[in-house]
């Protein structure tokens, strides 16, 4: 079968290309899905590179996320014929992932696919989309219903969708990107307003600033993080999901302790499956917001040159790959 292979061809150095493998053995409790789509995540780039945080087990197929048909079970939770979707836990990190024809997978980690909503659009939300809702989420779920709220990182896959479900459920959103040529792009998701990231992330000494969002969703993590949380009004709350500016976080405690505010970490890898079920769920109904807008669909084929483009800052919105 067709897969997207990362091979280890000497010390520290490797190879990703699409090359045939054999089709994969199921075992107890695993089923065999004939993968229909697939998309790329910033992860699946880093992991094509033989990046150790992310895979240490070669040859290995990339792909964090999946959707497709059962093909073959040893679960009695899944039947022949099933459609169904994973995201995360080991899938397409050192268990081989989403690129390929047919992939294995442990029936605990699979999650039936929702009413109201296609594999095609799951695997364009994907990680991605599964990690905007889980951060959306704990926004309603702290009580914030309304109000202006940022976006960072917002011409990626998680910020792409944030700013799209918040503008769908009211919020007033303003979206944080270092890409001047999609403004326009932003706009049309939903931002009411885009703050270029040259002028957002600037290193500011006071240890609070004017209270201006109810709310933040952060996907880059470093100093622009630390200059959201001085802005954010009482009682308000970030999430925060990302590190692609930094995995440092300079901040310090008065925006917590004299405004309120709660700092909310998003993992949507090992989440229980229940949690997962539930926002699937959640993006198949109130969530749920057009796409087209956001996806660059390609094939097998063309995974290598997307994988260029996330590395390099390059990519906007999502990439669905078609694989059957």
């Amino acid at each position: 079968m067709k897969a997207f292979v990362v091979k280890e061809i000497g010390e520290r150095k490797y190879s990703a290309d699409l090359t045939e493998i054999d089709k994969p053995k199921i075992k107890e409790e695993e089923i065999l899905i004939k993968t229909t789509y697939s998309s790329l995540n910033y992860k699946d780039a880093l992991s094509s590179q033989g990046n150790p945080g992310v895979t240490r087990v070669f040859p290995h197929v990339t792909g964090i996320d999946v959707a497709g048909i059962v093909e073959e079970s040893n679960s009695s939770t899944f039947q022949i014929g099933d459609e169904v979707i994973v995201t995360g836990y080991d899938l397409g990190m050192n268990s081989n992932g989403g690129h390929c024809e047919f992939v294995s997978v442990p029936a605990s980690w699979v999650v039936p696919k929702p009413k109201n909503i296609s594999l095609r659009d799951l695997m364009i939300y994907g990680t991605a989309g599964l990690t905007a809702a889980l951060s959306v989420n704990e926004i309603l779920k702290h009580g914030v219903t309304q109000g202006k709220v940022i976006v960072t990182g917002a011409t990626g896959g998680v910020g792409s969708i944030a700013v799209s479900i918040l503008a769908k459920l009211g919020f007033e959103v303003t979206a944080i990107s270092g890409k001047e040529d999609k403004i326009p792009y932003l706009k049309k998701l939903g931002a009411k307003e885009v703050i270029l990231r040259k002028d957002f992330d600037i290193e500011n000494k006071k240890p609070m600033m004017r209270e201006t969002y109810i709310a933040v969703v952060d996907t880059v993590g470093g100093n622009i993080l630390a200059e959201a949380l001085k802005q954010i009004k009482y009682d308000g709350i970030a999430t925060c999901c990302g590190l692609t500016s930094s995995f440092k976080l300079n901040t310090n405690v008065f925006p917590f302790i004299l405004r309120g505010v709660r700092l909310i970490g998003i993992d949507s890898v090992e989440a229980n499956i229940d949690k997962k079920i539930q926002a699937w769920e959640k993006i198949s109904n109130s969530f749920k917001i057009e796409l087209e807008e956001l996806v660059n669909e390609i094939s097998l084929e063309e995974i290598k040159d997307a994988y260029e483009n996330i590395l390099s800052s390059k990519a906007v919105g999502r990439y669905l790959v078609k694989i059957s």
